[in-house]
């Protein structure tokens, strides 16, 4: 598959380093994962070179990198946050040559579970405190996520007579959650293209589609908001639905990377929120939205995160660095590669190839 098809019908993800506002009131039951990623970049010539980006988690209240190693047989590294959202890379380069391209990378990752109460976030809100200059990026449209035409049809429809902006979160949150449905058959995480899928009508897709409709329609009703890209990293204590391990804590985590959302009400920070999960439940589980196991997680993930799940990076449409061939990226989820004048399939461990684990302290 050329470069340029497989960017069209794929989606990446992007980060960064900052501390996250909103998180002060996380549990204090701290889990610790050691998460292994394995390279062996392939190609169907036997002499090539490669490059690769592959983005490393952010540290905040509720996610810390206690220590992070790597080594492998590249010609040049570096690890950089050189673009607009921080977003933090390990970045990898093999001259042309006919060994492999090989990287290991190693890391202990300290995770509390998240989440921020609702009477702070409902007294915060009746504030209706300004919005600080350097959240106002994430109003703004990008490819993926427009803020016009049907997508600000429906935001003005749901939060008809709101002033308050948590009021019109909820409105949009139980739209999106009611609406939207897990669609097995989308690869990946799914593109994310919240215009397209409005236009067409249809509302099945997979984390990254749902989620970026929820952002598109809270930027188009003035909340800030936005993806946050990651990787599952084990057990759940909800649901095996939404994530699990064998019962020494090991999980092989390759596939399991997901995309989450924040929004930002000024007075109480960023808030996580997870509506994509609500539909993974609804169908592993075969349960209906109203069922009680539902509401359960419906009432959690419009303000928490459980954290079996550690957080990249929460850029869209930007360019790596260094500057890539092909440019900008849809997001920057999954590890990013280019061989020659081609995109290798990340949606595919074993093409591309790459192998994570995830070992759960216990």
């Amino acid at each position: 598959m050329k470069r340029r098809e497989f960017l069209r019908n794929s989606a990446l993800t992007i980060g960064a380093l900052s501390i996250t506002p909103g998180t002060l009131m996380a549990k204090d039951t701290v889990r610790k994962f050691k998460v292994i990623c394995d390279f062996d970049i392939k190609y169907d010539e036997k002499i090539y070179e490669a490059k690769l980006w592959n983005p490393i988690p952010y540290n905040a209240s509720y996610q810390k990198i206690k220590y992070l190693k790597f080594n492998g047989n590249y010609d040049d590294y570096n690890i950089n946050t050189n673009n607009p959202y921080d977003a933090k890379t390990l970045y990898a380069y093999w001259k042309k040559s006919d060994r492999k391209k090989l990287l290991h990378l190693e890391m202990e990752i300290e995770t509390k579970d998240r989440t921020v109460p609702l009477k702070f976030i409902k007294e915060a809100s009746k504030q209706n405190l300004p919005v600080p200059n350097e959240v106002k990026m994430f109003l703004e449209p990008t490819e993926h996520i427009p803020t016009d035409g049907k997508i600000k049809e429906v935001a003005d429809k749901l939060t008809k007579n709101l002033t308050d902006r948590f009021e019109k979160v909820q409105a949009i949150y139980d739209w999106v959650t009611e609406t939207t449905f897990r669609d097995p058959k989308v690869l990946g995480c799914g593109v994310g293209n919240a215009g397209k899928m409005m236009e067409s009508g249809y509302f099945g897709g997979k984390c990254t589609d749902i989620s970026s409709l929820f952002v598109a329609i809270l930027r188009a009703a003035g909340i800030p908001a936005r993806e946050v890209f990651g990787i599952r990293l084990g057990k759940s204590h909800f649901s095996k639905a939404l994530g699990k391990s064998d019962d020494k804590g090991f999980a092989t985590i390759s596939t399991w990377q997901h995309c989450r959302t924040e929004y930002y009400i000024p007075g109480a920070g960023w808030i996580p929120s997870d509506p994509a999960d609500i539909t993974k439940l609804e169908l592993v589980e075969k349960l209906d939205y109203n069922s009680p196991k539902v509401r359960e997680l419906r009432k959690r993930y419009i303000h928490s995160w459980e954290m079996n799940w550690v957080g990249f990076n929460w850029g869209r449409d930007f360019v790596l660095y260094p500057k890539p061939t092909q440019f900008p990226i849809n997001m920057l989820g999954y590890p990013y590669a280019e061989v020659e004048d081609e995109v290798l399939n990340y949606y595919s461990p074993k093409t591309f190839s790459y192998k994570f684990t995830s070992q759960e302290e216990k």
